[in-house]
């Protein structure tokens, strides 16, 4: 009877189904958060470019790395909106104020072509006068008579033709060095936009066209400016490290993404004074938080970010995995 007996085969492998890592949300929500602020605090001229410029920043971080795109989106949209709308009141309100000042120039010009004509005044009279007195003293002589006539009209055509001439000249290349009032706007707007926060040349002058400045204005303005784009570069990357973490060379692909030529991104990655160990510990710090990874799947992630294999074993290792 035992032979005839056969145990049950054992049950089969379960295997797990694979769960893929969640999608971190966080820089997401905080743009979509600034890019609503940006848009209420659009009256506000300082506080809602600031917030704006921020909202823009974090969109682009989190859409770089592959967070929630709707919330990412919104936040760049509301945040340049509120950009636009303070930047559109602030070149309303200088425009106007620029009207006031116009009207006072046309008034010097004026009273510089005034005078002109009373100086002729007296020297007409005043050749008038000589030519009444020879004829009553002297009687018998007509010759002299013609002769004060005759030097006369001379004399007053003569400075007429020297004061009217220089007057346009001296005019013309003062406007011509200034440029137009829309090239002028152009380049108060960039100066703006460089007090707030760092650009790349082309960056710029994208940003001017996007406010609805000609190509040929924006560049005026911005070749117009005294701006070390290297000095630039460094200020971008320590705004991008105060927001997120970041390896070398992914910040050095982000400033060039920017508009940043490789030599000063490159310039700028190796002057900011940070610890890539640390940004490696960071930013595994934000995986873990949105997600669940094993060792080497974290550690195949921070590669991937650009950190060395180094680097991303000492950030797992800070993390406890």
């Amino acid at each position: 009877m035992t032979q005839g007996y056969f145990p049950p085969p054992p049950p089969p492998d379960v295997i797990p189904p694979s769960t893929k890592p969640k999608v971190p949300k966080g820089l997401a929500i905080a743009s979509l958060v600034t890019g609503i602020l940006a848009l209420l605090l659009s009256p506000v001229p300082i506080g809602s470019l600031v917030i704006g410029t921020v909202a823009v920043v974090l969109g682009v971080v989190a859409l770089r790395k592959l967070q929630s795109k709707g919330m990412s989106i919104t936040g760049i949209i509301t945040g340049g909106l509120g950009i636009l709308i303070c930047v559109v009141s602030t070149a309303i309100g200088g425009f106007t104020i620029g009207n006031d000042d116009e009207p006072s120039s046309p008034k010097t010009e004026k009273t510089q072509t005034s005078p002109s004509p009373s100086r002729t005044t007296p020297e007409t009279s005043a050749t008038s006068t000589p030519s009444e007195t020879p004829s009553e003293t002297e009687d018998p002589t007509p010759t002299p008579e013609p002769t004060p006539t005759q030097e006369t009209p001379t004399q007053d055509t003569t400075p007429t033709e020297e004061e009217t001439s220089p007057e346009p000249t001296s005019e013309a290349p003062e406007e011509t060095a200034s440029g137009s009032v829309s090239q002028q706007n152009a380049l108060d707007q960039a100066e703006s936009y460089l007090d707030v926060s760092a650009f790349s040349r082309s960056g710029l002058i994208d940003q001017l066209e996007f406010e609805g400045y000609s190509n040929a204005d924006a560049t005026w303005a911005v070749d117009s400016l005294s701006v070390d784009w290297s000095e630039q570069a460094v200020k971008s990357a320590e705004s991008y490290l105060d927001a997120s973490a970041f390896s070398h060379t992914g910040l050095i692909e982000q400033l060039e993404f920017e508009g940043f030529s490789n030599a000063d991104a490159t310039n700028a990655a190796d002057s900011v004074s940070v610890d890539w160990n640390e940004q490696a510990a960071e930013m595994a710090e934000d995986y873990l938080d949105f997600s669940s990874f094993s060792r080497s799947e974290l550690i195949e992630q921070l590669v991937f970010e650009g950190f060395t294999q180094a680097q991303a074993e000492y950030g797992v290792n800070q993390t406890g995995l």
